[in-house]
C-alpha cells in the first residue's frame, strides 16, 4: 500500500508519545540517513536497543529477523508486481517452447512419407522382375548390383546419362541394339539386327564376343546363370521408364 502525504501525517497524529515511541527515539532510528541503515544502524540505535557495537547486534541474530522483514515491506512497496513478472514468465516460457514441438511432428510425417515411398519403390520392382517372366521374379536385386560394378566403368544407367566406353543403358529392356543416339557402335553390331530382351542380354552378357565376332565390347563375360539372371533384373529395375 502506498503512503500518501496525508495518511503520513494522520499515522504521525496517532502514533504512541510514551518512551517507547518513534519521536523518543534516538535520532539513529528516527531516522536512516542520520548516519544508520537497517543492516548498519548509527551509534546511538544501538545504544537505545541496548548494544554498544555492531558486531553484537549481529551476534544476537535480531539483524537476521530484520532483514526477510524488510524485504517483505519492499515487495508490498511494489504493488505485487514481482509476483505478476513470476506468473508472466512461465507462459512466456511456454510460448517460447510450443513451436519446438512442430519439428518433431513434421520429422515423424517426413519419415513416414519415407516409409510408404519405400514400400512403393519394392512393389514397383517386384512388378517390373514379374514381368520379365521366368525366374526373373526371384532376381536378388543386391547381388545385381554387386554384379554390375563390372559395368559401371563403360556404362551409366540414369535417364540422359552420357555415353562413356560404352552406350548408356537407360531403357534397354526391350530396346533394339545398337540404337541409343549418339553412341558410335561397331558395324558388327550394328548390323546384328538384335533387340535386348531378356533371352538376348543373357546370352550377350555370358559371352559378348562369342555372340557377335568382331564387337568393340571387351567385356569377357559372367559365367554364372544366377548372376546374369540377378544383373539382368537389376538393369530392368533400375533403368525402367
Amino acid at each position: 500500500m502506498r503512503l500518501t502525504p496525508g495518511r503520513r501525517s494522520r499515522l504521525r497524529d496517532d502514533a504512541p508519545n510514551g518512551p517507547d515511541s518513534a519521536a523518543n527515539a534516538p535520532a539513529g532510528l528516527q531516522r536512516c540517513d542520520a548516519g544508520g541503515s537497517l543492516s548498519h544502524p548509527a551509534a546511538d540505535g544501538l545504544r537505545y536497543m541496548g548494544f554498544q557495537r555492531f558486531e553484537e547486534l549481529e551476534d544476537s541474530g535480531m539483524l537476521r529477523s530484520l532483514v526477510p522483514l524488510a524485504g517483505a515491506l519492499i515487495i508490498a512497496a511494489c504493488g505485487g508486481e514481482t509476483g505478476d513478472t513470476a506468473d508472466a514468465a512461465p507462459a512466456a516460457h511456454n510460448e517460447a517452447a510450443a513451436p519446438a514441438a512442430e519439428p518433431s511432428a513434421t520429422a515423424s510425417s517426413t519419415a513416414t512419407a519415407m516409409a510408404h515411398s519405400d514400400d512403393d519403390d519394392d512393389d514397383d520392382a517386384e512388378a517390373i522382375l514379374a514381368a520379365l517372366g521366368g525366374d526373373y521374379a526371384n532376381a536378388d536385386l543386391t547381388n545385381g548390383a554387386r554384379q554390375f560394378r563390372r559395368c559401371q566403368s563403360c556404362h551409366t544407367l540414369n535417364e540422359g546419362g552420357r555415353h562413356t566406353v560404352g552406350p548408356n543403358l537407360h531403357g534397354v529392356i526391350g530396346r533394339a541394339a545398337a540404337s541409343a543416339e549418339g553412341f558410335n557402335y561397331s558395324p558388327q553390331l550394328t548390323g546384328a539386327g538384335l533387340t535386348w530382351d531378356v533371352e538376348t542380354l543373357d546370352a550377350w552378357i555370358e559371352n559378348p564376343r562369342a555372340m557377335v565376332p568382331g564387337n568393340r565390347m571387351s567385356f569377357v563375360g559372367l559365367r554364372e546363370a544366377h548372376d546374369r539372371r540377378d544383373v539382368i533384373g537389376y538393369l530392368a529395375v533400375e533403368t525402367a521408364d
